[in-house]
């Protein structure tokens, strides 16, 4: 059984959504057993189905607007995000699902679970839609505001190991955002990346990717420092939702168009589902020892499942073994032609 941890506390509807998502999880997913951390009392309630759920009592909550995040975790072992975080490092869990409070997370991850032997920076990635339908991974976005070129290298070689093994990609491409496509552009960053990306032979770098491509790109996993990136994110974020109003307001703006609305019903739900959160689930923070997965701190059950479901994917696929050992190995060579 693949054992998933759940901060059934961290979120803006918690522990609703929370318990709701895992017993979803537990009837469409055969092969999980799940531990939600949180107030006893409140989770029971709500649980109608204890089948392969079972519950750890915690006695804080992190708030999701948390100014001292470090400190947060530092002085709360016994808040719901710390204590499923730490069940990583006991071997209590094969992976952590939470949507608390972003920050909180990150600083948790680093102090409780720690980082994989060899990762030097940890980056969070989502996954992004696409007008091809298949997603596309973004990183990092948020977790490092300034970063090295050759920590980005390891963040992309995870990435790209991620592509292949969890979404299927048989020969994953990485892009770096850029503000040109020709080589030279951009930072001194972006140009020591690009130099580095393209002398290594840890994966098939595409080359620069202008921010106007995000929605349609040339490959399968863009990368930036952690400013970039979340800009970036953030403006597709804002965009989608603009773009949702204004479709709305122009099809309730008289009657034909509410006519018309009403014959393309159909294709209006396939948007929504194209640009919604809650199908992907949730943005795995790279570099770990084990995987953490960051749900959006407004989840509703079926975004939470599918946290779950990514979370069990990705312990299936044995991803971090598969990068830790490649890790392992280019350390030996190093060691050796020292």
């Amino acid at each position: 059984m693949i054992r998933i941890g759940v901060d059934a506390m961290g979120g803006d509807y918690a522990p609703k959504e929370q318990v709701e998502g895992a017993m979803l999880a537990i009837q469409k997913i055969d092969d999980i057993e799940i531990t939600l951390y949180g107030d006893v009392e409140q989770i029971k309630a709500l649980l109608k189905n204890d089948e392969r759920i079972k519950i750890v009592p915690s006695h804080y909550v992190i708030p999701m607007g948390e100014k001292d995040p470090i400190r947060a975790i530092k002085e709360h072992p016994d808040a719901s995000m710390s204590m499923a975080l730490a069940s990583l490092r006991k071997d209590e869990n094969d992976a952590v699902v939470s949507s608390g409070a972003t920050q909180a997370l990150i600083a948790g991850a680093h102090i409780l679970v720690r980082r994989m032997q060899g990762f030097k920076r940890t980056a969070i990635a989502p996954l992004i839609p696409s007008v091809s339908g298949r997603p596309t991974i973004l990183l990092d976005s948020g977790a490092n505001l300034e970063i090295r070129p050759e920590h980005m290298l390891q963040q992309a070689y995870f990435a790209a190991v991620y592509s292949k093994e969890v979404l299927g990609v048989e020969n994953p491409k990485v892009g770096l955002i850029n503000i040109g496509t020709e080589d030279g552009k951009g930072r001194d960053l972006d140009k020591e990346a690009f130099h580095l990306f393209t002398e290594t032979d840890l994966f098939d770098f595409y080359g620069n990717v202008e921010p106007k491509q995000v929605l349609d790109p040339p490959c399968d996993i863009l990368i930036s420092d952690g400013f970039t990136a979340n800009i970036v994110m953030k403006t597709i974020e804002g965009t989608a939702k603009g773009m949702g109003v204004i479709l709305k307001k122009e099809l309730s703006s008289s009657l034909l168009s509410k006519i018309g609305a009403l014959f393309a019903m159909k294709s209006l739900k396939h948007f929504k589902k194209a640009i919604s959160a809650e199908e992907i689930g949730g943005a795995l923070i790279y570099g770990l020892y084990r995987p953490v997965i960051k749900a959006q701190g407004a989840s509703k059950a079926y975004g939470f499942y599918n946290g779950i479901r990514q979370a069990a994917t990705i312990v299936r696929s044995g991803v971090f073994e598969k990068v830790e050992a490649r890790l392992k190995e280019v350390k030996a060579n190093e060691s050796e032609s020292e």
